[in-house]
């Protein structure tokens, strides 16, 4: 807040839809709002002159003078807020974080109300917030009838932002993070997720004046444990990939087109995204000898309602990494030959990708595990099958990392190749980087009894 305040003269604008534009300084910022009329212009600057008057101090980030600062915070709900943010940052955000965002703000919003209330039908609420309150693509379309009561609701009962200052407030939004709407308890990485998106709508809030700090900073909050350790049970060896890749091949359909796209992920250790998104133009596939990948980017799912053009899938960057960067990592020559005889027998799409379903369209997640489940099935031995083992497609990433490390790569190399940071690698692969130690340990042993050997050897200087 701020008594260093200026006032200028109503400036007009002839070609604008409001050619009346009242302006002002809050410690030397330039603040402006227009209006239709002179009148209506004048009649603004007119109040706020007689608000710096009173000494009423301005704040510097919206130039509101505090009486106005006040009852805008009074007014405010936290709907309103968060369904400001969904507007603000849409533009710039990609579909899957918009869904994402949905989720998080639909599960916090209806916890956010007074004491004791509840909506009588909370799944149609869900639904109403999901996707028309905090789905922008939706906003050009009236919501039905009960979306409509849903939403009217909820705006009269939402909470006003001020009161998420309260201790008791903020630990009913983090209890609801950690609950479906079942009551039972959600998965820790999705409450985490929610938490985020919650954080990010308060620092908002603060940047907007209606806090000094986010309250979420002055809370003691005890966040659901994640085990981000990869289990080596579920782990496959080279072997057991080898009859996994194979019983890949032997399914019927579209099991052998499949054989190569999962020996991706196990010889690059590449995430199914970037699998998807593979082109030929990409790949360094001599005849003998190691070849190279040069990844660029990922294919990722996020449905119609959540993308600009209604596409059901985008095309996003590697993983946290710049638009143009891309990730240059080798293969064995084994599996040169896979993908060689893989491109030889089902050619590419027009666009050069190696994978693609039966229309040509990105290869499907549903179909890609059908078929790998149908191959764990054929080819593991029941105590695998009750292990675990390879459960999952990325299973193989993990597979392949860990092999490096087995194999004494150094970690530095192995986070590269896999696109990760080092503190993300040692934090999932913990339990293989035990044995990357010990072999580490016996090269360091047979090193120092080499030089304890030569210079037990060595005459003695006289």
């Amino acid at each position: 807040m701020s008594y260093d305040v200026r006032f200028w003269d109503i400036r007009e604008r002839p070609d604008r839809r409001k050619p009346y534009m009242v302006r002002w300084t809050v410690s030397r910022r330039e603040k402006s709002e227009s209006f239709m009329t002179f009148g209506l212009a004048d009649s603004r600057r007119s109040k706020l002159i007689t608000a710096a008057r009173d000494g009423q101090p301005f704040d510097d980030q919206t130039g509101l003078p505090a009486s106005e600062l006040r009852a805008i915070r009074q007014r405010t709900t936290w709907y309103d807020l968060a369904h400001e943010y969904i507007d603000l940052r849409w533009d710039r955000t990609p579909g899957t974080t918009r869904r994402t965002l949905a989720d998080a703000f639909a599960t916090i919003t209806p916890a956010l109300v007074g004491p004791g209330v509840t909506y009588p039908e909370p799944r149609v609420l869900r639904r109403a917030l999901y996707s028309w309150a905090f789905n922008k693509n939706a906003w050009a379309q009236e919501p039905t009838e009960e979306w409509r009561k849903a939403l009217d609701w909820m705006k009269r009962n939402s909470l006003p932002v001020s009161a998420l200052a309260e201790t008791e407030v903020l630990r009913r939004a983090l209890d609801a993070l950690c609950r479906k709407l079942d009551g039972k308890t959600a998965a820790a990485k999705t409450a985490l997720r929610k938490r985020a998106a919650f954080n990010e709508v308060l620092n908002t809030a603060v940047e907007k004046g209606y806090f000094g700090e986010s309250p979420l900073s002055r809370i003691r909050w005890n966040a659901p444990a994640v085990n981000e350790k990869v289990d080596p049970a579920a782990v496959p060896n080279p072997a057991q990939v080898t009859r996994l890749l194979a019983g890949v091949a032997q399914q019927p359909g579209r099991g052998p087109h499949l054989e190569a796209f999962f020996g991706c992920m196990y010889y690059a250790a590449m995430r199914p995204a970037e699998v998807i998104h593979l082109r030929l133009a990409q790949c360094h596939l001599p005849k003998t000898g190691w070849g190279l990948l040069n990844l660029s980017g990922g294919v990722v799912m996020a449905g119609k309602e959540w993308t600009d053009d209604g596409a059901v899938y985008e095309v996003h960057s590697l993983k946290r990494r710049a638009e143009t960067a891309t990730r240059p990592v080798p293969v064995p020559p084994q599996f040169v030959r896979i993908l060689r005889a893989h491109i030889e027998r089902f050619g590419v799409a027009p666009d050069g990708r190696l994978f693609r379903n039966q229309v040509g369209n990105y290869v499907d997640a549903a179909a890609y595990g059908t078929t790998w489940a149908r191959a764990r099935r054929s080819v593991l031995t029941r105590m695998e099958l009750a292990a675990g083992l390879a459960k999952r497609p990325y299973d193989l990433r993990h597979a392949g990392i860990s092999f490096w490390l087995y194999s004494g790569v150094d970690p530095a190399e192995c986070a590269r190749r896999a696109g990760q940071s080092i503190e993300v690698l040692f934090r999932h692969y913990a339990k293989f980087l035990d044995g990357v130690r010990e072999q580490a340990n016996r090269l360091i042993e047979q090193s120092m009894q080499e030089w304890d050997r030569i210079s037990q050897g060595a005459p003695s200087a006289e």
